[in-house]
């Protein structure tokens, strides 16, 4: 899009000066506005004006988002009727409060060092990168992945429906996926840019507000004819979930001569999602889903079905080999506990190990008293939802199966990490490795063996990087127990100035850079908060402590 000066030159986006005027197009870094607002840095230019990086000076250096609108209006009395026009047309987007939207924190008035009076638009700073940015990094995403994210954003869609507002401008360049707790955030409303183009229509002569959206994700009724609906938004959600799937442009999947979607030639999806997206790209408004809260049950109705978590106490008169217990069996059952603890998280792993049988131990400390029976005792020193008793296993396997167990219980407990945190971070890794599975659980017989193996790979690895982490006792203690609040706290002692000349923005740079040390793989992709999440938060909490050691 075009950048205009304060004259109203219309200039090459990305100018530096006005090719016409040679009026500077970005304020300077540094620059304070109002008293109130210094400049950090560029973020973006648009045809209605500059974004900044700013920190608020009155709010102990907090970072924020500054808009200029641009080309701006002329006089006092106008600058005040666009202004007025601002706040009362956009007056909506003040009461928008949810947790993945940025909130609007003022309009203003200010004069710059050059003695120009600009209109500005003050919101939160979204710390993270965009999904136009995570494709271009990483490639395209994953149907689960997908479906992921559309159930995460539909519910801020449907929070902002339900307040009378639509977006009018979802595409994968503005929804941030925020560093803290790697949700979608919703950014720059195009009702926003709506506004600008009107007040620089009514105050500048310039001529009728431009119908607003971007080619390709907005729906036809939009482009052509500037009008909008819950189910326009939903429209371009759809293109966007396109976008992510296939890592092609719009342009390329759609074909303007018949105006049909051609993206199923370039990727397979379920046939669930398919008729989702498919109902999402409707021609006609009326022919989509009226409301993003219908989208998200149409995709949890389609969801593949979980595997329902085993009650540990319905298994206590079940003999592994099938027969019926008699009573001393069932006895030695009944004195073992019957609790399973729940795991840290709600990964999709499921919870189907048994409590540990009556069991002998060697100074070895095993002694397969059956095939079975060693299955059973490799569960009592490590559950793991991937591992179930067989009598089809030799008792050469079991037991090797079982001294890897140990071995991995023994090294994770020298780490002083929690069982089900762990157990459920190695699931997690060995099922996205393998999305085949659909995350069923492995089966006991000799066609899983290979599988087997390589969840027993991953979990070596995992603690490899775990000591290479060089993490606290106490760190790697909390692990599976960390939340974004958390890393709220650490920013905010940050910004306070309670960790010295230490900022928040070091503290995410260089967490950041640890932890794609240990995880190179992952550099780009969405990291669950209760698995792989964890670890970011540990290294953070670390570079914290570490911060702390050295002030006093």
């Amino acid at each position: 899009m075009p950048l205009y000066c304060n004259q109203g030159h219309k200039n090459r986006n990305g100018s530096r000066f006005c090719t016409e005027c040679g009026e500077l197009l970005w304020l300077s870094a540094g620059e304070v506005l109002e008293k109130r607002y210094r400049l950090v840095r560029q973020l973006a230019a648009g045809g209605f004006g500059r974004t900044y990086l700013a920190e608020n000076l009155h709010r102990f250096n907090e970072r924020c988002v500054l808009k200029e609108f641009a080309p701006q209006v002329h006089g006092d009395r106008e600058l005040a009727k666009a202004k007025e026009l601002f706040e009362r047309e956009a007056g909506a987007l003040y009461n928008l409060t949810h947790p993945q939207l940025p909130r609007f924190l003022e309009f203003f008035q200010a004069e710059t060092r050059d003695g120009v009076n600009c209109l500005f638009l003050a919101q939160d700073y979204i710390e993270g990168e965009t999904y136009y940015d995570l494709l271009r990094s990483r490639g395209s995403f994953s149907e689960n992945e997908v479906r992921e994210f559309l159930c995460k954003l539909l519910p801020v869609l449907s929070y902002v429906h339900t307040q009378g507002v639509i977006h009018r401008d979802i595409a994968p360049d503005n929804i941030i996926l925020r560093n803290v707790d790697q949700m979608p955030v919703l950014i720059d409303f195009g009702g926003v840019k709506q506004v600008a183009a009107t007040v620089v229509s009514r105050f500048t002569g310039l001529g009728m507000p431009t119908l607003l959206g971007k080619q390709g994700y907005a729906p036809e009724e939009q482009m052509r004819q500037g009008k909008v609906y819950p189910s326009s938004d939903l429209y371009a959600l759809a293109v966007t979930a396109l976008v992510l799937l296939t890592g092609k442009e719009p342009q390329e999947l759609y074909d303007s001569y018949n105006g049909t979607w051609q993206w199923r030639k370039e990727i397979k999806v379920s046939l669930q999602l398919e008729a989702v997206l498919q109902k999402m790209l409707a021609y006609k408004p009326g022919d989509r889903f009226s409301q993003a809260q219908e989208v998200l049950q149409a995709l949890q109705a389609s969801a593949p079905r979980k595997i329902p978590t085993l009650n540990i106490s319905q298994l206590r008169t079940i003999n592994v080999l099938g027969r019926k217990p008699d009573k001393t069996h069932n006895s030695q059952l009944q004195h073992q506990p019957t609790q399973v603890a729940p795991p840290a998280n709600n990964t999709n792993w499921h919870l189907g190990w048994l409590r540990p049988l009556l069991v002998k131990a060697t100074t070895l400390g095993l002694v397969a008293i059956a095939g079975t029976s060693a299955w059973v005792l490799a569960n009592s020193v490590m559950r793991t939802p991937l591992l179930t008793p067989t009598a089809q296993e030799s008792p050469t396997n079991t037991a090797n199966l079982a001294a890897k167990l140990q071995k991995l219980a023994s090294r994770r407990q020298s780490l002083q990490i929690r069982e089900a945190f762990f157990v459920g971070l190695v699931d997690d890794s060995f099922h996205r490795q393998h999305p085949e599975l659909n995350g069923r659980s492995l089966k006991p017989d000799t066609e899983d063996a290979a599988l087997r193996s390589n969840w027993f790979t991953i979990a070596e690895q995992m603690l490899d990087k775990l000591e290479q982490a060089e993490l606290s006792p106490d760190i790697r203690r909390r692990l599976g127990s960390y939340s974004q609040q958390n890393y709220v706290t650490w920013q905010q002692q940050a910004d306070k100035g309670r960790l010295g000349n230490y900022t928040s923005d070091r503290l995410t740079k260089e967490t950041n850079q640890k932890f794609y040390r240990l995880f190179p793989e992952e550099r780009g992709k969405q990291l669950k908060l209760n698995t792989l999440g964890q670890i970011w938060y540990a290294i953070a909490a670390d570079q914290v402590n570490q911060v702390k050691k050295a002030r006093k």
